[in-house]
């Protein structure tokens, strides 16, 4: 009898040590993925001349801090171009600046004293109004719209990369400009309800890479219309809206 009760006590006790086995398993290998990321987002970027500033990792996902505002949003392109990398953010609301370019004075003359002043040209600033803002976006949009892989909620190339571009612009305007992401489809034999859900999923792959490339989750909502408003038919039934509120 004493010896049954000694197995008895054994099976929870040999359950508990495998459960604590595969728990250091478990932590090991995830310390082990973000070391490895990153050690690759660092050479990534000292060969891309961005030394400064940290990165670290949640799992795939990475955090970025330190770096100087000119070389931000040239440092977040790089660690999501690292191979593993799943989404990258800045630390809190921080709004990176594109460095302004300008062109080199002319050489002065050795003949004559009347030659002109040099002239330096800068890139024009973003607008910091909302109506400027929208003016942008729609732009944007218009000239690379926001596609899909049909019937699915998966951004083609051209559609992620125009979504990253819009999120790259937003996160340069005001820090009190919150947007909106409406995603629309077409008519098709799914019925309304499955217009509603694919409308609705494809505005929240946008808003989710607006909100891994520069802007905060606080700034971002979407929804999604289903086909209740169409546009002119076809493709243009099938698009994706970003509006300042």
């Amino acid at each position: 009898m004493s010896g049954r009760r000694r197995w008895i006590l054994l099976v929870p006790i040999a359950v508990l040590v495998t459960a604590l086995l595969a728990g250091v398993a478990t932590w090991a290998q995830a310390g082990s993925l973000q070391r490895d990321l990153s050690a690759r987002t660092q050479a990534a970027l000292a060969a891309a001349g961005l030394p400064a500033g940290n990165v670290s990792f949640d799992g795939r996902d990475a955090t970025l801090t330190g770096f100087p505002p000119g070389q931000a949003l040239r440092a977040l392109e790089v660690v999501q171009g690292v191979d593993g990398v799943r989404a990258a953010k800045f630390e809190g609301d921080v709004v990176p600046m594109a460095p302004s370019t300008t062109e080199a004075p002319p050489p002065s003359s050795t003949t004559t004293s009347s030659s002109p002043p040099p002239t330096t040209t800068t890139t024009a600033p973003p607008p910091t109004d909302k109506a400027g803002v929208q003016a942008e976006i729609d732009r944007m949009l218009a000239e690379a719209p926001v596609t899909f892989v049909p019937d699915t909620a998966k951004l083609t190339p051209e559609g992620e990369q125009a979504a990253r571009g819009i999120a790259v612009a937003l996160a340069k305007s005001p820090e009190t400009f919150r947007y909106r992401v409406t995603g629309h489809v077409a008519r098709g034999p799914g019925g309304e309800s499955a217009a509603l859900k694919l409308s609705r999923d494809r505005a929240r792959a946008v808003a989710r890479i607006l909100t891994t490339n520069g802007l905060t989750t606080k700034r971002v909502t979407y929804r999604g219309l289903g086909d209740t408003r169409p546009a002119s038919g076809g493709e243009a039934d099938r698009r994706v809206e970003i509006t300042v509120i």
